[in-house]
C-alpha cells in the first residue's frame, strides 16, 4: 500500500475547502482516507491553513510521499510555524 499525503476537496460549487488527508494511493480523490491532518481554505481572506505537523511528520518518516501541493502546504505550515 502506498500512503500518499493529499488533498480531498469539499465545500460547494466554486466554494473549495480542502481536507489534508493520509491516503491509500489508489482511492479516488475524494474517497475513503486513513487520517485527517488538517484543513485548508483557500477561499478564506487570507488563506486559512490548519495541520498537525506532529502527524505529518509519523507519515513521512513511515514512508508516505506527499503530493506536489500537499509538500508545498506543508512547507508553508512548518514556515509558520516557526515564526
Amino acid at each position: 500500500m502506498a500512503v500518499r499525503i493529499r488533498l480531498a476537496r469539499h465545500g460547494r460549487k466554486k466554494r473549495p475547502f480542502y481536507r489534508i488527508v493520509a491516503a491509500d494511493g489508489r482511492m479516488p480523490r475524494d474517497g475513503r482516507y486513513i487520517e485527517r491532518l488538517g484543513h485548508y481554505d483557500p477561499m478564506a481572506d487570507e488563506d486559512q491553513l490548519t495541520l498537525n505537523l506532529e502527524r505529518v511528520d509519523y507519515w513521512l518518516g513511515v514512508g508516505a510521499s506527499p503530493s506536489d501541493t500537499a509538500a508545498s502546504l506543508i512547507k508553508k505550515a512548518r514556515a509558520g510555524s516557526e515564526g
